[in-house]
């Protein structure tokens, strides 16, 4: 899927025909190698105290959140996190897992990968592949690279299914994967809410912001054959 997202951009079709191909490869491989020592330090000074990443040659520090931004986050985990280990689908994580790509190292908000992956992990291992599915909470200093950087990235590297949820506005977006790139499958502040990266799993999108609503839906995990 990350071939195919690449050579359906038009920009590397562009790329692939310019006469300074060569130069411009040249280039980047010095900024590339000097990005790879940046990385290596940025591995050796992590700490499990802090949120932090590494994004095109830059350690992102992330700040304290506000109050709803933890609530939807935790709401929406919550449901996951069950409904995974009930059905033994695989593995979901929340904030501190730290997601090793080609270029740059994320720490989703809420990311799962399926069985067949998640069992080869080590219980001492600290770098993981890219998941299958990945939820980003939006808060004002996070959704530009949510919505560029981290939307890019997922997408090339084969992430199938992407949520972006806004605490603000009480939306949640959800994004599947296709030859293209990622395709909005619906944006929406009501309804039912249905994942394809994991198998079964619904929930209303009210159960990400509303409480009640919330243990509701956990209560009918839980009592589900």
């Amino acid at each position: 899927m990350e071939t195919q997202v690449i050579k359906h951009s038009s920009f590397y079709n562009q790329l692939m025909q310019s006469p300074t191909l060569k130069l411009l490869m040249d280039k980047t491989a010095k900024k590339l190698s000097a990005e790879q020592k940046s990385r290596k330090k940025f591995y050796d000074e992590l700490t499990p105290n802090v949120k932090a990443e590494f994004i095109n040659g830059k350690v992102i520090m992330h700040s304290p959140v506000k109050l709803r931004y933890s609530q939807a986050s935790d709401n929406l985990f919550s449901l996951l996190k069950l409904f995974v280990l009930k059905n033994k689908l695989g593995l979901v994580h929340h904030e501190k897992l730290l997601i090793k790509l080609t270029r740059n190292d994320y720490e989703p908000d809420i990311c799962f990968f399926k069985k067949e992956t998640s069992k080869k992990f080590k219980a001492e291992q600290m770098l993981f592949p890219a998941p299958d599915f990945i939820v980003e909470v939006l808060s004002p200093s996070t959704e530009k690279l949510d919505r560029t950087t981290k939307y890019e990235d997922y997408a090339a590297h084969g992430v199938e299914e992407y949520w972006i949820v806004s605490p603000e506005k009480q939306t949640v977006e959800q994004y599947f994967l296709t030859e293209t790139g990622y395709e909005l499958n619906i944006k929406s502040k009501t309804g039912i809410i249905k994942s394809e990266a994991i198998e079964s799993f619904e929930m209303p999108v009210r159960a990400i912001f509303d409480e009640d609503v919330n243990m509701e839906t956990i209560n009918e995990i839980m009592s589900a054959v």
